[in-house]
């Protein structure tokens, strides 16, 4: 049984060799398909909230197609730690965008062969709980790689924008031939996606020398994309600070100035503690990671009665009674708005305590990565930051220094970081239990 090496908040799978980035501003020519959502779980519906005007920001879509065939539990694992720090790094850019995430699985002997073994366990949506849900969800089985499948899966099934200034992504990542599909390949799916302005970035999960590679670094080739290698099997890389507990509580708060709308809204609350609680399963630093991007501007609930009507979506006055929460349901109106004003007053205390420790926590961690020698680009989660990053700016996206960069000297922290004694910053393979 795998132990996370008490070490590093940035970093999921472990320090691997990565290939050179392969990075080309493609011919953005936007197009749009209709959704195909076979195999997704969503949750509960619950009231919709009004269309986004034509001035609504831009958004950033990022289909996340992970390899779950047998040998892929390093890759599952450190996909569901590091999301929230993926979003995280999202959220320093600006303007904001909004942000759609899906998720496909492909190589797993559980999905239809008719289908080429693809699956879409989650259409884009703006429900990080809903992501994090079905990651948790995820098992490995057998199976066979078809990546050109996945990728023209996600090109026919899942819902692009079709507005030229969004950001659309797509990360694959797996340890197997990538040319192993008789039916489509590589190129013509690529092509597909990168004539709608749809650019595709691959990440091999094995060594950037070996006979495999190449062929995982053409697909990013074909589409655009960013290239990396990683070696998933190194274990996890968790950096905990003294900051962590502070957040997890905070978290914890913050869920109790939610106001779920009707049955789905409650659901779909309970699952935003679920999440907490496979965060914390993991290690204090993921359940960190979570509670920054729940505190943050992409973490967006449209459940939610204190968001949708702070924000214009939905009206008071326009709920029918069964629909709010049970404690509101005999209350005037002006006392319903003075409960959702008094929530969002708490939600964003909150959320500027959360800016603060999350801040010293990042100057703790920028520190433990310099004292180990780790550089950006050594894992999955900095694999996919880097080619996000890179990918915004090229689409007009900038980015600010957190605040931890911005005043080092108020974040310094009065504890060192809890890192485990007998792990050497030069160790890179997992600890195993005997």
């Amino acid at each position: 049984m795998k132990r996370a090496i008490q070490a590093g908040l940035g970093l999921t799978v472990a320090a691997g060799a990565f290939g050179n980035y392969e990075l080309r501003a493609g011919d953005v020519r936007a197009g749009d398909v209709r959704a195909g959502d076979e195999g997704a779980k969503p949750a509960p519906a619950v009231p919709s909230a009004t269309e986004p005007s034509a001035a609504a920001r831009a958004s950033v879509e990022l289909a996340i197609c992970l390899d779950t065939s047998g040998s892929m539990d390093g890759l599952i694992d450190a996909a569901r730690q590091k999301i929230w720090a993926i979003v995280n790094e999202l959220a320093l850019a600006e303007p904001t965008p909004k942000l759609r995430v899906a998720l496909l699985t492909f190589g797993n002997d559980g999905h239809p062969a008719e289908r080429g073994w693809v699956k879409v366990d989650v259409p884009f949506t703006e429900d990080l709980d809903l992501v994090s849900q079905q990651l948790f969800a995820l098992t490995t089985n057998g199976g066979t790689e078809l990546v050109a499948r996945v990728l023209s899966t996600a090109s026919r099934e899942l819902e692009w924008s079709a507005r030229p200034g969004d950001l659309k992504l797509v990360v694959v990542a797996g340890n197997e031939s990538a040319e192993q599909d008789a039916e489509v390949r590589n190129v013509d799916a690529c092509r597909v996606l990168i004539e709608r302005g749809i650019v595709v970035n691959s990440i091999y999960c094995g060594n950037p020398a070996d006979e495999l590679a190449p062929a995982w670094q053409q697909v990013a080739k074909f589409a655009d994309g960013h290239f990396a290698s990683i070696d998933q099997q190194n274990g996890t890389i968790v950096i905990e600070t003294p900051f962590d507990g502070e957040l997890a509580a905070l978290s914890v708060a913050m869920n109790a100035t939610y106001l779920p709308i009707g049955a789905g809204g409650a659901a779909a609350w309970e699952n935003q503690r679920a999440q907490d609680a496979n965060a914390e399963k993991l290690n204090g630093a993921t359940a960190a990671a979570r509670c920054e991007t729940k505190g943050g501007k992409l973490y967006s609930c449209s459940w939610d009665l204190v968001e949708q009507v702070k924000t214009g979506a939905l009206k008071l006055e326009d709920l029918k009674k069964e629909d709010l929460p049970e404690k509101m349901r005999e209350l005037t109106l002006e006392a319903k708005q003075k409960c959702v004003d008094e929530q969002w007053a708490k939600r964003q205390e909150l959320q500027k305590k959360v800016e603060v420790a999350g801040a010293k926590r990042a100057v703790v961690i920028e520190e433990e990565l310099k004292k180990r020698g780790v550089t950006e680009g050594a894992a999955f989660d900095q694999a996919v930051r880097a080619a996000l990053r890179r990918q915004a700016e090229a689409k007009g996206f900038k980015w600010k220094l957190p605040a931890a960069v911005a005043a080092p000297a108020e974040a310094e922290p009065q504890e060192k970081p809890s890192v485990n004694p007998s792990v050497k910053p030069s160790v890179k393979k997992d600890i195993r239990d005997a």
